[in-house]
């Protein structure tokens, strides 16, 4: 599953506290400006993956899996903190949920990505995961600055209903009630996080509001990547880069 080796770089799972703890560290510099380790409840309870540059052994990008046997599991999700998700509790398959994706602000090589998804792949193949989730966020919170990325979002990518989030967080922008406007597609994508844009590609959907994040300093949509519904050209990219 992991390891996975490519080029310069290599993913593979946390398997010591100072792992973790390396994670934590690259989390703090990458989401707060590196004053202190970013942690929280969950990290104990989730599978780390450090992609590092092979020479140097320079931890360059991180991220969690939180595994759930289900959608009645989908509760102990750090989403579920911020979305009200009892209609995902009817989803009949192992999902799990992806958190705390960052890099390292000085290593922007595109191919950290690549090793990044290629983990993820690997991963999900492994686990037989049905349903991939996790927030994605927009840098700071004004959310003005993404109005063209919000009406694509709205226009062609939100959630089926039979699985749509509904609102819990006490501050949120529902861009989907609040923007009329035709997205300018090239304005959009210019917007819209990498990560956000990666889940599109693969048949991603989103909720229908984005949540307002004062400490984390970002506004996040939730977003699930249904396994079975990723374009078969894409899922053959992403096990090209996983095997």
């Amino acid at each position: 599953m992991i390891p996975l080796t490519r080029g310069r770089y290599v993913a593979r799972l946390a398997t010591r506290p100072e792992d973790v703890e390396a994670a934590q560290s690259l989390r703090g510099l990458a989401f707060h400006g590196g004053a202190e380790p970013d942690r929280d409840g969950f990290d104990a309870a989730c599978d780390h993956v450090l992609v590092e540059e092979q020479k140097s052994g320079t931890l360059v990008c991180c991220f969690r899996f939180l595994p759930l046997s289900g959608g009645a599991e989908i509760g102990r999700s750090y989403s579920a903190q911020y979305y009200e998700l009892s209609a995902l509790t009817a989803f009949d398959g192992p999902m799990v949920e992806m958190g705390r994706f960052c890099m390292h602000p000085d290593h922007g090589d595109p191919d950290i990505l690549r090793v990044a998804w290629g983990a993820m792949t690997a991963y999900v193949d492994a686990q037989g995961v049905e349903l991939l989730f996790g927030c994605a966020s927009f840098a700071g919170t004004d959310a003005r600055l993404y109005y063209d990325a919000f009406a694509m979002l709205k226009a062609r990518h939100l959630a089926p209903k039979r699985w749509l989030p509904r609102v819990k967080a006490p501050k949120v922008f529902r861009f989907a009630q609040r923007l009329r406007r035709k997205p300018d597609a090239k304005q959009a994508m210019l917007r819209m996080p990498p990560l956000l844009r990666t889940y599109l590609m693969m048949g991603g959907w989103v909720s229908d509001h984005a949540v307002v994040d004062n400490q984390m300093n970002t506004l996040h949509v939730f977003t699930g990547v249904e396994i079975a519904a990723i374009p078969p050209a894409r899922k053959k990219l992403l096990r090209a880069v996983a095997g």
